[in-house]
């Protein structure tokens, strides 16, 4: 019977783990990209670190709309889809970071998927998400999807977090 715990863990270890920041070759740009679930860390190698650490450095966050979003994203979770390839992906992606920094998010709720050029990635977990466009952020409550914003917000992304956690 032990041996059979031991087994039956193992199998589930192995097929519930996947590689994180995995990077392959775009064969389009020939140069790295992210590819299945990331962290941020995957952001501080040199390929990305680039675009995310200037993006991230230079956003100026609405403080007044952080005030109100503050206690909104309690229990909320984050599902981001982007492409390391997509420039509105560069651009967006380091300053949501930043939005979620300034407000203590805790990124225990923060999901991070990178897919290729084809809105791929190798788990297909991104699949049931139906993506057309990078980056989309998908805000959840309860497993339940109260919004998103895909590929550029339409106010800035302080503002529509804020409409999107307002409905309730």
């Amino acid at each position: 019977m032990k041996n059979l715990l031991i087994i039956t863990f193992f199998i589930c270890a192995v097929i519930s783990a996947q590689e994180k920041n995995k990077m392959i070759t775009d064969q389009k740009a020939g140069k790295p990209m992210l590819i299945g679930a990331c962290d941020r860390s995957a952001f501080a190698d040199t390929s990305f670190s680039w675009w995310f650490n200037s993006g991230y450095d230079t956003y100026n966050a609405d403080s007044l709309s952080l005030i109100e979003l503050h206690d909104r994203l309690n229990g909320v979770e984050i599902t981001i889809v982007m492409g390391s390839w997509c420039s509105d992906s560069r651009r967006e992606v380091p300053r949501f970071f930043k939005i979620l920094d300034k407000l203590n998010y805790d990124q225990k709720g923060l999901s991070l998927y990178c897919v290729d050029r084809d809105k791929k990635e190798p788990s297909g977990i991104v699949e049931k998400f139906s993506i057309k466009l990078v980056p989309t952020f998908i805000i959840l409550r309860n497993k339940i999807e109260l919004g998103r914003i895909t590929e550029s917000p339409e106010e800035s992304l302080e503002k529509d977090l804020l409409k999107i956690t307002g409905k309730q």
